[in-house]
């Protein structure tokens, strides 16, 4: 399906070309011709070439395929901000993703996304390791032209660092981790747009964890005996299933079925409750928050697909999807 973007005088395109391609024409490259400001040198090197922030965007597009495509639809003025936190998220999650990373080496490299936070914060760190790493030199792009909060970014990392066999003890552990990686992410794209709202922030909360526990329950059947299942604990016991039972995933198995639907209705719970605020937002808004129409239809799917995890339905990409973010951004909805 062809994608749907805007390019930089703002009208909607439908265009064939590769999402990369068409950000090189679009916002992305526009900014990296622009001549800096004053304030943009002082936060580091400009990028003159783009390279940084079209190798933000390739990462976002080949690791978070859906984000990416609702990234695209965002302003163009804070396209490129959003593509640097996006590939910072992937980064740091990549850290510690993968069937042979051992324990030490993934918590080195989480210690070195943590330390180069505190790098893209320092205006003296302009001639440090950062303006060598692409997806570093565009946050501290992002970090010197924004006002942005490091707590959040640091808790992309430190919710990470965790052993990927440790599973969640209770459902409210695995809401808090989801919290801290998705809602964080949503609450930096919001400090992006200068959006300051005490219930915005408080449906990006809950819309963080429903995209966090979706994202979670879709990985179950990628990672198999690699990570510990995101069910929990109390969720295992209440239901009389193992681990091994909800990384098998028989569709036969009517206990499995009963755990995957308990964790997906506390998923679609937060997904309702972030979408009450839909009428008392601003109307930039519902463009931060089109995650929710990816999060809405995996579970859609899954719901028909009888919570059978792994059904070609919810493992496959959704081919319709770029065509639902479209029809809501239009509509200014999530």
């Amino acid at each position: 399906m062809r994608r749907l973007v805007r390019n930089w005088n703002g009208r909607l395109l439908f265009n064939g070309k590769s999402g990369q391609e068409i950000a090189g024409h679009a916002g992305v490259h526009q900014e990296a011709k622009s001549k800096p400001s004053t304030k943009e040198e002082g936060a580091g090197e400009v990028d003159k070439n783009g390279y940084s922030a079209k190798h933000c965007m390739s990462l976002v597009e080949k690791y978070d395929y859906e984000n990416y495509l609702c990234t695209l639809l965002l302003p163009r003025e804070l396209r490129r901000a959003a593509f640097a936190l996006r590939a910072f998220n992937v980064e740091v999650s990549r850290s510690v993703s993968g069937h042979q990373i051992e324990p030490q080496i993934a918590k080195l490299r989480l210690k070195f996304w943590h330390d180069s936070i505190d790098k893209c914060f320092e205006a003296e760190s302009q001639r440090s390791y950062v303006e060598d790493q692409p997806v570093l030199r565009e946050l501290k792009h992002t970090v010197g032209s924004r006002k942005l909060n490091k707590v959040y970014l640091r808790r992309l990392v430190t919710a990470r660092d965790r052993p990927p066999t440790h599973g969640f003890e209770t459902v409210r552990e695995l809401e808090e981790y989801a919290e801290q990686t998705f809602s964080s992410l949503l609450l930096l794209l919001l400090e992006v747009a200068g959006v300051r709202d005490l219930q915005v922030d408080h449906a990006a909360s809950h819309l963080g964890k429903a995209q966090g526990i979706a994202t979670l329950l879709r990985a179950i059947p990628l990672a198999g005996r690699q990570q510990a299942a995101c069910v929990p604990l109390e969720v295992l016991v209440r239901h009389g299933v193992s681990q091994e039972r909800i990384i098998r995933c028989k569709s036969d198995d009517k206990g499995v079925e009963e755990c995957i639907f308990e964790v997906a209705s506390a998923a679609n719970a937060h997904l309702k409750l972030a979408r009450q605020l839909k009428d008392k937002v601003s109307p930039l808004v519902p463009k931060i928050f089109l995650t929710a129409v990816a999060t809405d239809a995996y579970l859609e799917r899954l719901r028909r697909a009888n919570f059978l995890l792994t059904h070609k339905s919810c493992v496959g990409r959704d081919s319709m999807l770029p065509a639902r973010l479209f029809w809501k951004s239009l509509f200014n909805r999530y």
